[in-house]
């Protein structure tokens, strides 16, 4: 089936769902703004082995795809903070079922040693 979105076509959506969510941090990013908002630094806590540069470019494109919020509060020092959107949310029974299947395909793993 082909899945037509912003002037790009995919043969499925589990292709385009990959293209937005998939890669090495994306689901780990919208994992830990599921728990809570979060500004920058302490989603960089959070994940440590993830750039500064790469941080900011899986926040730019989520933001881009709609999935999380940006909001920038009117202070000095400028205060940003990152959130799910509505969209965003509706992913979480899927990243919960990917937790689950993890911690089971590890404990199984584990239990043939």
């Amino acid at each position: 089936m082909l899945v037509k979105y912003k002037n790009n076509e995919y043969r499925c959506s589990i292709e385009l769902t990959l293209h937005l969510i998939g890669g090495k941090w994306k689901a780990l990013i919208l994992w830990y703004l599921g728990k809570r908002n979060m500004r920058f630094g302490e989603l960089k806590r959070e994940l440590p082995q993830i750039t500064q540069k790469m941080l900011t470019k899986q926040l730019r494109e989520l933001e881009r795809d709609g999935i999380i919020n940006r909001f920038v509060y009117n202070q000095v020092p400028p205060k940003v903070e990152y959130s799910l959107s509505e969209v965003g949310k509706s992913l979480l029974p899927i990243l919960i079922t990917l937790s689950d299947w993890g911690a089971s395909y590890a404990d199984q793993a584990e239990s043939n040693i």
